[in-house]
């Protein structure tokens, strides 16, 4: 345990925005409360509502597998008893990985997201070595985290394991090698969210069904860290702590790192998690698990037989709390179809569930991939390609008063796939492919136009979760990355 990190519960039952004349495209969000020491980001021009339109993006033309959907064997379990703790927002993802400085010069070069704040040998770390990454422009934030050789701070006359405590008070050295080595090097370990509470949301989860992974400790500095478990080898985090954190940099033991005001590191936008996914082999008994002891209720569901190609599919459910700012997706395979779901391909080399992809926001889709695209060749990541020329068409009838037609031209480039929901909020997204050797983890970029609202104070906000997924997009998204999975030909005997 942390040197710094003290029990909180002792308790046995813990133990175990548009611009006509211009290709950006900016919209207005909703204000999040400050989590870390950032300003907030520049607002774009647009406009308060969006009119209705009839959804005209073309579905596959093929007729889709006959399906039978998990998530509807169990639809009265996702309807939601109210959030059995409170619920901020994302606060951060951590990996568990190889080596932590390869990892994060990569996502940080790739994805414009500067490096923040590390603990290791530098800060009298000898356990490991974390480097966080937060974008200026948000409150995004990836953690890498690697542990040091086994022999590393130990006394000459102790045995192996005395090397100092951890900073992330969970963290344990032998289970972060086996889980690198599991995971192809890099996998996501924990899935973070600020809580008004950590000690509170941790008993409330228990009591609830969750399963604990690592009990309340209080780290210093009003910072309170807990864990249940989330699915596979992953962990739903919750930190809580004062608005005014004393300038800690991110937890107690991390240093914050200058950057040099000569040289400033990159920022391409990318500012907080939308939503995170995870793939699991069978979706309704996971996600009646996490709706049990979070009380999230159903934002949205997803089903094969909706959303399917001629030759595979998948099923989705989208769990959120009562502000819709956490969204966590499930999607499973669906069996019998002509290929393997490509859930199915990341479950078979991921080697059971675990993160699938993360869905990280822009205020400026455009420009972001724009820059992350300049450097897909050059280190950073891969985007799919964009659909054939005759889905934009279909854009232009969708989103024709939304997007001028510099922007929609500039959204085929890209391969960004648009969409609108009933509510009149549009989508941008598109991915990235494999994120390493495996075809595994995969990233995501979007950006939510509209459900724009006026608060008791009169200031303007987004509707979390805007547009919610639409359908049509998804559809795309889907076949793109089948086609994707295609050009792999991984068959499941190479992962095993």
């Amino acid at each position: 345990m942390n040197a710094h990190a003290h029990p909180v519960v002792a308790s046995t039952a813990f133990a175990h925005a548009l611009l006509p004349n211009s290709s950006s495209i900016r919209s207005r969000r909703t204000p999040l409360r400050p989590i870390f020491a950032v300003p907030p980001p520049a607002l774009g021009q647009l406009p308060t509502t969006l009119r209705a339109t009839t959804k005209t993006l073309l579905h596959p033309t093929t007729t889709p597998p006959v399906v039978t959907t998990t998530a509807d064997r169990a639809e009265s379990v996702f309807a939601g008893t109210g959030d059995r703790f409170h619920v901020m927002d994302f606060h951060h993802v951590e990996f568990w990985c190889a080596d932590a400085a390869s990892a994060a010069g990569r996502f940080s070069f790739a994805l414009g997201v500067p490096l923040a704040a590390q603990s290791d040998l530098t800060t009298g770390n000898t356990a490991h070595a974390s480097r966080l990454l937060r974008s200026r422009s948000g409150p995004l934030a990836l953690l890498f985290t690697a542990p040091y050789a086994r022999h590393i701070g130990a006394r000459p006359d102790a045995d192996a394991t005395s090397a100092s405590s951890p900073v992330v008070p969970s963290f344990s050295a032998d289970a972060a090698r086996r889980f690198a080595a599991d995971y192809g090097g890099l996998a996501v370990r924990a899935v973070a969210v600020r809580v008004s509470d950590a000690a509170e949301a941790f008993r409330a989860s228990v009591a609830a069904g969750a399963r604990p992974a690592f009990a309340p400790a209080e780290l210093g500095h009003g910072f309170v860290f807990a864990e249940v478990e989330l699915y596979g080898d992953a962990v739903l985090r919750f930190v809580s702590y004062p608005d005014d954190t004393g300038g800690v940099a991110f937890l107690p033991g991390f240093e914050n790192v200058a950057n040099s005001s000569a040289c400033p590191a990159p920022d391409y936008g990318l500012n907080r998690f939308d939503h995170i996914v995870g793939g699991v082999p069978d979706l309704a008994p996971v996600a009646a698990y996490i709706a049990g002891f979070t009380g999230f209720h159903e934002f949205d569901r997803v089903n094969g037989d909706e959303i399917g190609t001629a030759e595979s599919s998948l099923n989705g459910l989208v769990l959120a709390d009562s502000s819709e700012k956490v969204l966590l997706t499930l999607l499973e395979p669906v069996q019998g179809t002509k290929r393997r779901s490509q859930i199915q391909t990341f479950l078979d080399h991921h080697g059971g569930p675990g993160v699938q992809h993360l869905a990280m926001t822009s205020d400026d889709l455009l420009g972001t991939l724009r820059e992350i695209r300049a450097r897909s060749s050059m280190g950073g990541f891969e985007l799919l390609p964009p659909p054939p020329p005759s889905y934009y068409d279909g854009v232009k009838r969708l989103a024709g008063d939304v997007l001028s037609e510099a922007q929609i031209n500039e959204c085929q480039e890209l391969g960004v796939r648009v969409d609108r929901a009933d509510n009149g909020g549009v989508v941008l997204q598109t991915f990235t492919k494999a994120a390493g050797d495996r075809p595994t983890l995969l990233l995501e970029f979007i950006q939510r136009i509209g459900c724009v609202e006026i608060d008791e104070n009169g200031k303007e906000y987004q509707r979390g979760g805007c547009g919610g997924f639409a359908k049509d997009n998804v559809i795309h998204l889907v076949k793109s990355i089948e086609d994707y999975d295609k050009t792999l030909d991984a068959p499941a005997h190479v992962a095993s």
